[in-house]
């Protein structure tokens, strides 16, 4: 049919030989080097997949990347980009086993109730926070991250790095939350685990003056402060590990930009309905978001 186009019509050709006319055009635009509809269609997903993936810090999954198409108004199931990566080679970041890790109690006069027992989230912001420090290594020592996280919206509220660990990580940590929230109400519960940390005497202090609820979990029972040991998993795999730390003032730097652009601003959770903390609260608020401060 191509070497008899100058002498006899397209629509003739194909009613005589009984085949359709797109499937010869198909033909001609393959033989022709010209990818077809359905390539370019494909071609043009793939393109769309590997942004969002290359966006993330090559960390996403086929759940995450399907999630923030659909943010950007790009419709398509889900199975679709499972096999877009598939097919490109990109491979998502995967948890790994959590190993749990026995705390060391502090010595305290009073008794301190477990007010959470496993139930982080209480239906809204500012009713549970929770908190944790997690040990860095750099080339010139460990550095030490002491972190406060609404239970709710999962955004990281306050933090604080230091080369020492001590009470007052955690209470910096915890005011500069207090600080970002504005008006707190009273009786918010702060759940940590028995570390001594988080059970001096000082720090009982610091909740009696902050008008807060002080909640801790079993000695040496790591699940009962979970979901702070999810943000330390989420930020290990998804950057830590991944890199170098020559020196504190880098890892600092890095981390800072870290929570507050990534995670809190940026990064899809699966709990929040694939929203980052941030935009989760606008909608749960109706407000414009405020622009949280960098921590030392």
């Amino acid at each position: 049919m191509a070497a008899q186009k100058a002498n006899f019509q397209v629509t003739r050709m194909v009613r005589l030989l009984v085949v359709s006319r797109s499937g010869f055009y198909a033909w001609v635009a393959r033989h022709a080097g010209q990818p077809g509809s359905q390539r370019r269609a494909r071609d043009h997903l793939d393109a769309k997949v590997r942004k969002v993936f290359d966006d993330s810090d090559e960390v996403y999954g086929s759940p995450r990347v399907h999630a923030q198409l659909a943010r950007e108004g790009f419709e398509v199931d889900r199975k679709t980009v499972a096999r877009s990566m598939c097919r490109q080679g990109l491979k998502g970041i995967s948890p790994k086993k959590f190993t749990p890790v026995t705390t060391i109690p502090g010595v305290t006069t009073y008794t301190i109730p477990d007010l959470v027992k496993r139930c982080w989230d209480w239906g809204g912001i500012n009713r549970v926070w929770i908190s944790d420090i997690t040990y860095l290594r750099t080339g010139e020592g460990w550095l030490y991250l002491a972190a406060v996280t609404d239970a709710h919206s999962r955004r990281i509220l306050g933090w604080v790095m230091d080369s020492r660990m001590g009470t007052f990580l955690v209470e910096k940590a915890l005011r500069r939350a207090h600080t970002l929230r504005g008006e707190v109400p009273d009786g918010v519960v702060f759940h940590a685990d028995r570390g001594s940390e988080f059970s001096s005497d000082d720090m009982f202090k610091v909740y009696r003056g902050l008008e807060m609820l002080q909640s801790v979990g079993r000695t040496g029972v790591c699940w009962d402060n979970a979901m702070a040991e999810s943000v330390w998993a989420t930020m290990k795999i998804e950057f830590y590990d991944r890199r170098k730390w020559p020196t504190r003032a880098e890892a600092r730097l890095k981390f800072g930009d870290w929570i507050e652009s990534r995670y809190n601003h940026r990064r899809l959770h699966s709990a929040l309905g694939y929203l980052p903390p941030v935009k989760f609260e606008m909608n749960l608020l109706n407000i414009p978001a405020v622009e949280t401060p960098t921590a030392a």
